[in-house]
């Protein structure tokens, strides 16, 4: 029987009521608390009020009041007061001020004024598009014993719910919820759902929108469902749940549709009918329920008449239409101007049937079958004939017995299907016919749930290519769902996203990446599901060698060369903003990451300027070719030799930079006449061409020096001698050979959160002659073979924080080091780590014990742990004035409890617990008051085990270990004694510790039996415990078994109880006999309670001999007690004269057992009359009525079974009433019983009728 429910307490002697008021006018609202200091508050619309111009706002003791002025027709609101959890709503109405009325001229003709029966009230106004759902007033006041229902005592994730509302059928109303996004780590989703399950997302279109706005400033998701022109079956209960991770929250809300009627407006019937020209998708709707609504107050008016047939004016359509036959409703629909037959018969078709009793079945199919695939399902029915055939149906199509796929089975009047190794081509509609009748089931195959086998891994591409993420699950032909940040993605028109099946294998292949497909991608089966994250990064062409400016001279051949990041990515090449066409003396190639234009020969006009434009990115790379025009004149004097350079020296300004790998070609121009001889050295060492990479070539002007590849080796400072008979020039030329950096060191992972890490390393050794600029970082899964760049700009520091991981999942993080010439080789990989978030503090720290010296600490496991494994527990103490934590113990314990020692007494400490994991400690469980280290008295107490409080029994040789527990502090004094005396050490071994003392007897003999006294005592306050032990063993032999009688085939046995029981009672005895002849044994009695007997069945001229075992508890006796004496059974028979007894007389008077009981019954309904007697030989029964003998009447029938006595009046009427009487006599005497019946006439419907309406 359920618990009744405890009526809140209100905090209210007196309520306010709802008021009505005039324009202008004030009204006083009054109430009074039953606490006199009670704090009350007054609210409008659940907002609070204070006094001002408009309000006043008055406490005397235990009386309060509220006062509106001026009342406007605003003020018409929902009010309420606020006393402690009591909250009582009340209502202002507001009355317009009567106008003056208009004086009627007297010649004006008097309207007659026509009063409808009832007028029904007008609903409430709904709200419309711009008004939000309120919730409708309370007509009378109402008092919850809830918290107030205000906005600052919203729980969960709304700030604000959807309200109740009314709306008028056609207008339209809107719903809001808003949701506090702030302390949310993920955006809230929200469904809407009409009753119990039915989504409304999968409703959106014409009648309801549903609509979501995300305020930035203040964080708030406004969540909107519109419901547009309504109509009357959108009433309802409605729900609203929002969810966010791990968060969740509902709200549930009704909408009320009211009929929409204007005052004169006639009722039709056939408007139901008539078809919608602007609205085809509702074209042919008719919805009879809210028709035949309307008919009752259409009926009822006078001021509206609707002829909808001239014969009968009042005739119900809808009667005939539901008791019509399919052939008439044309002539129906004709007759009663019904135009729309289409949409009458659509309206018919969904209206539910009564179902008739079927002749043909006696059990049905259910409506419905689940089967998890490949399982077996046995449908069965049962038919009314059990010899009739039944045909079993698949979709329509006969099922026919082919393998062991489908088996029939026909037993009684019972038919099977049997369908073996379901798949989902056998999720069906089944149907089974019998005769001209048939019942149908839907068949539902269920896939067992669809594991994810390998993983979805994290991606990076750049904008423009090709993305495939793969899955691959447990069983080919799956079905799984793609979603992208929550949005289950389809097949658009575009074709952006395609989905290809390979066996188990599942890919999502995205073509052509954008910006906006970064996101989270999830894959989900009915089993699982795998997320991983897609990053896109636009195309950032890097230029590593941009083209220079050249100077040549005719017949020189002038190279235009760049080298950019992409070898991919294609250019053109413009001479003064003119594209440039290869042809027999202008070359271009495009050899990897280096574009070349080569023009041979060059001639002057192929001096301009040369543009190379990248295909798709908005730059470009310029240069000037400059034509040298060489004048030689003829001098026929000698001159000494020079070196024309600019940046001779060793200055930084004169330094010739040149990239590792790239070709290094000093051109020299030198003068001289006649031509000089040049030296090359780079040191003290003369540089030749012995080395294949070093070329020295002379020519007329110019001396060139090419090393092809630079390496870092090549980096110094070369000097170039020039000689001749007229003299010699010397200049030096600083080379430096810039390089990528040499690789980081391995990064170090400083810390790491639950979807983070904080990464720290080392600059390279060595910055290839070019300040470092910045670093880029890459991560993997250690189970990945996919490196995922996390920067694509160079990061200054040394300390990186990387976030967006997955908690739970091992990682892996190297870095690159990037200056002006490129990007080094990637370090070694850091230590595999796991992102990981601290677990939640321990829960329930307290005290277990105390001592003077130690103290024993109890916890539970955090609430949340992680995905990485708990640790252990780190214990700390304080003393109480210092923030100095000292560890309890070295290192972490994995129990949750502790006892620690060697504490000083008197101390007062403060104890903490922290849980420890991968990434750390987590919050701290701290005691809420220090405790003082000091011994608490506690009283002794033996908790004696429910079975000691009764005689502990035990056999002989067995071992008795008693643990008795107790509590007491200190240490209190154990004593045990045996029926008044102490145990000796020698009778039996007791251990005490602090909590328990425990008795021990290795062997248990019949001495140890007895009463145990156990007594803990600390100074004055004792407790003591009483156990008795009883030790058993078998009993010893029964003495002086003899022979008492011997007769016929019968011997009588007599003995003695044995004297020895094994101190425990005898249960029993065994008898055998034996032939003397063959002394084989056989048993008379088992388990036989007396010390005599009687063996019979003995065979005549036989002798035996007998003994008997005694028997307890533990066994019988190790040896049986024989007679001395043989009893021999003699061949003559023996006759046996049969005492003589006297016969009982067991006659008895007749005595009703159970009386007649006054009744009163209703005329026409059979009726009975029961009573019971005993009395030996049977008593002969009559039954009276009024004194009068009723035996032969016919109206009357007796009836009499194992003494109940009945007496059936058939359909009794008011005259069968009166006193019955019912008589039983026999020979030894008689008995009578009788009672009172009244007959009271029945009332017919006419009569009720009346009785109703005179109520």
């Amino acid at each position: 029987m359920p618990e009744p429910t405890k009526k809140a307490v209100s905090a209210f002697a007196k309520k306010p009521k709802t008021q009505e008021a005039q324009e202008g006018s004030s009204v006083v609202f009054e109430a009074e608390t039953e606490k006199p200091d009670a704090k009350v508050k007054w609210q409008c619309n659940a907002k609070d009020i204070a006094s001002g111009n408009k309000y006043e706002i008055t406490a005397n003791g235990n009386k309060h009041s509220l006062t509106i002025k001026a009342i406007a027709r605003e003020d018409a609101n929902v009010y309420a007061v606020i006393a402690g959890g009591s909250k009582v709503k009340f209502e202002l109405k507001v009355i317009s001020k009567p106008e003056a009325p208009a004086e009627t001229p007297a010649d004006a003709p008097v309207e007659p004024r026509v009063e409808p029966e009832q007028t029904p009230a007008p609903p409430a106004e709904a709200p419309t598009e711009d008004k939000t759902a309120a919730p409708a007033p309370d007509a009378a006041p109402s008092e919850d014993a809830q918290p107030p229902d205000t906005r600052q005592d919203l729980t969960g994730l709304f700030t604000e719910k959807p309200k109740s509302a009314e709306v008028t059928e056609g207008a339209n109303i809107t719903f809001v919820a808003k949701v506090n996004a702030e302390s949310l780590l993920k955006k809230p989703t929200i469904k809407w759902f009409k009753g119990k399950w039915m989504d409304l997302a999968s409703k959106s279109g014409k009648h309801l929108q549903l609509k979501e706005v995300y305020d930035r400033n203040t964080k708030i998701y406004t969540f909107e469902m519109q419901i547009i022109e309504a109509k009357a079956n959108f009433a309802g209960g409605y729900r609203c749940e929002v969810s966010s991770r791990d968060k969740f929250d509902s709200c549930n809300f009704d909408l009320a549709v009211h009929e929409a009627r204007s005052a004169g407006e006639g009722f039709d019937i056939r408007a139901a009918f008539r078809r919608t020209s602007v609205d085809k998708e509702d074209s042919g709707e008719l919805d009879f329920s809210t028709l035949l609504k309307k008919r009752d107050s259409f009926n009822k008016s006078t001021t509206r008449t609707v002829q909808i047939s001239s014969s009968d004016p009042d005739v119900d359509v809808w009667e005939i239409l539901s008791r019509a036959p399919v052939s008439e409703y044309e002539k129906i629909a004709f007759q009663y101007g019904i135009t729309d037959l289409r949409g009458m018969l659509k309206r018919l078709k969904k209206m539910k049937k009564e179902e008739k009793k079927s002749a043909a079945f006696l059990k049905k199919l259910d409506p419905a079958y689940q089967v998890t695939k490949g399982q077996k399902i046995k449908l069965a029915i049962q038919v009314a004939n059990q010899d009739i055939d039944v045909k079993w149906l698949k979709n329509g199509q006969p099922i026919n017995p082919t393998g062991s796929k489908y088996i029939f089975e026909s037993v009684g009047n019972m038919r099977y299907l049997t369908i073996n190794h379901c798949s989902l081509a056998d999720d069906a509609a089944y149907c089974c016919v019998v005769g001209d009748e048939k019942c149908s089931t839907e068949l539902f195959v269920k896939e067992p749930p669809v594991q994810i086998v390998k993983n979805l891994e994290d991606q990076m591409v750049m904008k423009g290519e090709r993305v495939e993420l793969e899955v691959e699950v447990s069983e080919e032909g799956a079905n799984v769902k793609w979603e992208k940040d929550g949005v289950e993605l389809t097949r658009d028109e575009s074709f952006k996203y395609r989905f290809k099946k390979d066996g188990c294998k599942h890919v999502l292949i995205i073509n052509e990446a954008t910006k906006e497909d970064c996101g989270h991608y999830k894959v989900k089966t009915n089993g699982g599901e795998s997320m991983a994250e897609l990053m896109v990064q636009e195309k950032n062409l890097e230029v590593y060698q941009s083209i220079a400016d050249l100077t040549v001279k005719a017949k020189d051949e002038a190279v235009f060369k760049c080298e950019v990041s992409d070898e991919n990515v294609r250019g053109t090449w413009y001479k003064n903003g003119v594209e440039v066409k290869p042809d027999a003396r202008i070359n271009i190639t495009h050899i990897g990451r280096i574009h070349k234009l080569t023009i041979d020969e060059v001639k002057p006009e192929d001096e301009g300027d040369y543009n190379f434009v990248p295909d798709g990115h908005a730059f470009n790379l310029s240069a000037k070719l400059n034509f040298l025009e060489v004048k030689i004149d003829y001098v026929p004097r000698q001159d000494p030799p020079k070196i024309h350079l600019d940046c001779m020296g060793r200055t930084a300004d004169s330094t010739i930079v040149v990239v590792a790998g790239n070709k290094l070609r000093l051109d020299v121009p030198i003068t001289g006449d006649p031509a000089p001889t040049v030296i090359w050295t780079k040191g003290e060492k003369i540089v030749t061409e012995g080395d294949g990479r070093v070329h020295v070539e002379t020519t007329k002007g110019h001396c060139v020096f090419t090393i092809e590849g630079a390496e870092r080796q090549d980096e110094g400072i070369y000097s170039v001698v020039v000689r001749n008979p007229a003299g010699e020039d010397t200049a030096d030329i600083n080379v430096k050979v810039v390089d990528v950096p040499d690789p980081p060191q391995a990064p170090r992972i400083l810390s790491v959160g639950e979807d983070s890490c904080v990464v720290q390393w080392d600059p390279p050794k060595f910055d290839g002659g070019q300040p470092i600029i910045g670093y880029v970082l890459e991560r993997k899964k250690k189970r990945s073979y996919r490196w995922m760049r996390l920067n694509f700009d160079p990061y200054t520091e040394t300390t990186y924080e990387a976030k967006r991981m997955i908690e739970g999942v091992e990682y892996e993080m190297r870095v690159y080091a990037v200056n002006g010439i490129g990007m080094s080789r990637h370090s070694s990989p850091s230590q595999p780590f796991v992102p990981v978030a601290p677990t939640s503090e321990p829960i329930g720290l307290c005290v277990d014990d105390i001592s003077d010296t130690s103290i024993s600490l109890k916890w539970r496991t955090p609430e949340r742990i992680g995905a990485a494994e708990l640790e252990g527990y780190g214990v700390e103490y304080c003393k109480e004035g210092t923030d100095e934590w000292i560890p309890a113990i070295e290192g972490l314990t994995d129990r949750t409890s502790l006892i620690i020692r060697d504490l000083t007494t008197g101390d007062k400490l403060q104890f903490r617990v922290r849980a420890y994991n991968m990434a750390g400690p987590s919050a701290p469980a701290t005691l809420a008051q220090p405790v003082t280290i000091r011994e608490i008295m506690q009283r002794p107490k033996i908790w004696l085990p429910r079975n000691l409080r009764q005689t502990l029994i035990k056999k002989v040789g067995d071992t008795i270990n008693l643990v008795i527990p107790f509590q007491g502090k200190p240490r209190p004094k154990v004593t045990w004694s045996k029926d008044g005396e102490v145990l000796e050490p020698s009778f039996a071994n007791v251990r005490n510790s602090e909590v328990d003392s425990i008795l021990f007897i290795r062997k248990s003999e019949r001495k140890h039996s007895g009463k145990y006294d156990l007594q803990v005592q600390i100074e004055n306050v004792e407790d003591t415990a009483s156990i008795t032990l009883q030790i058993v063993d078998v009993p010893g032999p029964p003495e002086a078994l003899k022979i008492t009688d011997v007769w016929g085939f019968n011997v009588a046995l007599e003995w003695k109880p044995p004297k020895d029981d094994g101190n425990c009672e005898i249960t029993g005895y065994t008898v055998q006999k034996a032939d003397k002849k063959t002394m084989e044994w056989f048993t008379v009695y088992e388990h036989y309670r007396r010390t005599n007997c009687g063996v019979s069945d003995l065979i005549m001229g036989n002798e035996y001999v007998f003994r008997v075992y005694a028997m307890n508890l533990v066994g019988l006796s190790p040896e049986p007690c024989n007679t001395k004496d043989s009893a021999y059974i003699q061949k003559t028979g023996i006759v046996y004269k049969p005492p003589s007894y006297k016969e009982h007389d067991f006659s008895k008077a007749p005595k009703f057992t159970h009386p007649l009981v006054n009744r009163s019954i209703i005329a026409g309904y059979n009726a009975t009359l029961s009573c019971s007697v005993s009395g030996i030989p049977k008593p002969k029964v009559t039954w009276y009525k009024n004194k009068m003998d009723i035996s032969n009447e016919a109206k009357y029938r007796m009836l009499s079974r194992q003494g109940v006595l009945t007496l059936e009046i058939r359909k009794p009427c008011p005259f069968d009433g009166g006193v019955y009487m019912c008589k039983a006599v026999n020979d030894s005497g008689e008995d009578v019983v009788e009672c009172k019946l009244e007959v009271r006439p029945q009332i017919t419907k006419e009569e009720k009728k009346v009785k109703k309406e005179e109520e």
